[in-house]
Formats: C-alpha cells, sequence, structure tokens
C-alpha cells in the first residue's frame, strides 16, 4: 500500500469527515423525519440517511424542490482565514449544485475567541509559535475579519444572499468555528444523486487541477503542514454556471463536487456507493500547472471543480457547454463492473482503493 493510497482510505473510512455516522445514529433522524413526514404538508426526498452531497426537500403546495447543505471549514481558517471561509461557501453552494440546484441565499455561523486575544495566522498556527517566518500575529477580531471578507466575497460573485447567521466569542480553541448553511432551489424536476449507476458511463471533469488543498494528507499525518485550496472566485461561477447548464440537458446520471480529499473521494464514494467500480486516467485531467504530480491530481483539493457521469454518447455535448463558459473539461475515465477505483497515469497505477477497509489498516 503506498502513500496515496493510505490518505485516501484513512480520508474516505477512517476519517469522521466522510465518516460521520461513526458517531453520529442518523436512523434516529429516519425514525423522526417518518415520523414527522405524517403529520407535514412537505415532503423529505433526501435526508442525512442517504448521505449525499446535500438535502432535498419539498414545500407545501410548491411543485420545485429545495435543496440545503451546510458545511464547516475551521482547519484551514488557522492558516489561511480567508481563503478558509470563502471556499467554505464555495464548497457548500458546488454541493447544492451537485444535486442540481442553484444556490440562492447563506447562513453563517462563526465562534471564535474574545476580539483582543492575539492569533497566529499561517503555516505554524496549529503549533502557537512560528518557526517558518511566514506566519502573523493578529487579534481575534482582526481574523474574524478576513473569515466574514471572505464569505461575503464569495457570496457576491456567485450572486448568493447572505440572510443571516450568529457570532460567539466564547471558544478558546486554535481553530475558530466557521459553518455555513446553503440554501437552494432544483433547477431540474427530481435531484442528481452521487451513487454511480451504470457500468460504462464516463467521468467528466469539469475545472482545472492544481497542487493546492492538502487537507487529506495533514489530517492522514503524511505531511508536516497544511496548505488549504484558494479561493477562486470568478472560475468558481464560471463552473457553476456551465454545470447548471449541463444539468438542464437531462444528459447527467450522477453527480459530484469535487471537495475533501478531490478526484480520489468523489470517484471512490461515488462507485462505492453504487456498487461499481471506476478506472480513471489521471494524465486525462486538466491541470493549471506544468508540473504536477500524478498524486497531486488524485487528492488534492483545488476548488470550482464538478465530477458528472454521462453516456458515451453525451459526451461532445457536455464538454462543448462546458467551453462555451471557458471552463477546462475532459473525459478522464469510465464506470467499471469492478468493486474497487482503480487510478492511473497512462501505464502507471497510482492508487487502488477498494469498497472495505483493508484488514490490518488500523492498528
Amino acid at each position: 500500500m503506498n502513500t496515496i493510497e493510505k490518505a485516501l482510505m484513512h480520508g474516505l473510512f477512517v476519517h469522521l469527515h466522510h465518516n460521520i455516522d461513526k458517531v453520529i445514529d442518523f436512523s434516529q433522524f429516519k425514525k423522526l423525519n417518518d415520523m414527522v413526514a405524517k403529520n407535514s404538508l412537505g415532503e423529505l426526498v433526501l435526508g442525512p440517511d442517504a448521505n449525499d452531497d446535500a438535502a432535498v426537500f419539498r414545500m407545501p403546495n410548491d411543485d420545485g424542490l429545495v435543496v440545503a447543505k451546510m458545511e464547516s471549514h475551521c482547519s484551514p481558517c488557522v492558516v489561511r482565514p480567508y481563503d478558509g471561509a470563502a471556499t467554505g461557501a464555495g464548497g457548500a453552494m458546488r454541493d447544492v449544485v451537485a444535486m442540481g440546484a442553484r444556490p440562492l441565499f447563506l447562513l453563517d455561523f462563526i465562534g471564535t475567541s474574545s476580539m483582543d486575544e492575539k492569533v497566529l495566522v499561517g503555516p505554524c498556527g496549529f503549533k502557537g509559535e512560528c518557526s517558518c517566518g511566514k506566519c502573523k500575529t493578529m487579534t481575534s477580531g482582526e481574523r474574524l475579519n478576513l473569515m466574514v471578507k471572505g464569505l461575503r466575497d464569495m457570496c457576491q460573485t456567485m450572486e448568493v444572499f447572505v440572510v443571516g447567521g450568529g457570532l460567539s466569542t466564547s471558544f478558546s480553541d486554535i481553530v475558530p468555528a466557521v459553518v455555513v448553511t446553503v440554501i437552494g432551489r432544483l433547477v431540474i424536476d427530481e435531484p442528481l444523486t452521487k451513487p454511480a449507476k451504470n457500468a460504462g458511463d464516463r467521468f467528466i471533469l469539469l475545472g482545472e487541477t492544481s497542487n493546492d488543498g492538502n487537507d487529506t494528507l495533514y489530517r492522514a499525518g503524511l505531511v508536516k503542514t497544511m496548505r488549504p485550496a484558494e479561493a477562486l472566485f470568478d472560475r468558481e461561477k464560471a463552473t457553476m454556471e456551465a454545470a447548471l447548464e449541463i444539468i438542464k440537458t437531462g444528459k447527467i446520471k450522477s453527480c459530484s463536487d469535487l471537495g475533501a480529499a478531490g478526484i480520489g473521494a468523489a470517484v471512490s464514494e461515488s462507485v462505492r456507493f453504487g456498487g461499481l467500480g471506476a478506472q480513471i486516467n489521471l494524465a486525462s485531467v486538466p491541470v493549471k500547472l506544468a508540473k504536477i504530480t500524478p498524486e497531486e491530481i488524485l487528492i488534492c483539493e483545488t476548488q470550482a471543480r464538478m465530477l458528472f457521469q454521462a453516456a458515451s454518447q453525451d459526451i461532445p455535448e457536455i464538454l462543448a457547454i462546458a467551453r462555451s463558459h471557458k471552463v477546462a473539461a475532459a473525459e478522464i475515465g469510465q464506470v467499471t463492473d469492478a468493486k474497487k477505483a482503480v487510478f492511473m497515469y497512462e501505464d502507471k497505477k497510482i492508487a487502488s482503493i477498494p469498497h472495505r477497509l483493508p484488514k490490518g489498516f488500523i492498528k
């Protein structure tokens, strides 16, 4: 098992970001929602037990569907408060888009220490003492202003209302709380879902990949310094508009945004949830940098990217729409009958991710 496989399997099967159900009993919410549904005029189409990118709800006396997603982006705000908050908002918006909806409004919550307390911002922020010479000491209030500006700028770019939120200054930890909720409305009749549907369908990636966003490697203890993803405002907007136009064609069978663990997680979760497999050629991925390793292409968390699945005959139309919005796009692989996701770079195998955690992985 190589390093990148260890990082991906840790992220997919061990770290609680992808495994909330290990600490929260979703069945209790399923029972509650079933009870509420008996008397409700609305309908919960996809709830937390679906484990998809976002929840989907039908409002009373409304033929359309509402999509909701809550996401935290706390750790990246230790290193880059502005980008960390902005990418948290952008990631939640992409989750809404992944279900087939346009984001409409956002609520945010920020929890931090008292406004005049000193905090260290930068690569050494988790240590509390700078050894790299790149960190800045500022007040918690100054850091708060950076996070609020990041949220505001992303919402301005994406044309999403900020309708409310909350603030607490009772936090004493190094890591601030940055949580956003995004609400959107479906642009199609039924929601898209994450699980792969058919062997033979093709994977199409929208957006360019860079080497920013190594959170998964950091959490797995495989790198010493976290490099959070950079906020890509105009590219985020272009990707959203391209994605929504593509979704409206009715040609997309499955969809995921690319957040934590990048292409690796988006592909692996989709085929695992669908009981299928994947064969991906990372050499086909549109990249922003001339010098980028296959491992970085696989796992880095560059923003403004979406992953679609569609039949092979529909690929030209999908690519043409993406390019009409000046968004890079490419077919990068296909769904298979195998019960694993295999990631190649031309003829070299980079990683093979099974549907279950191998025995002995956790010691």
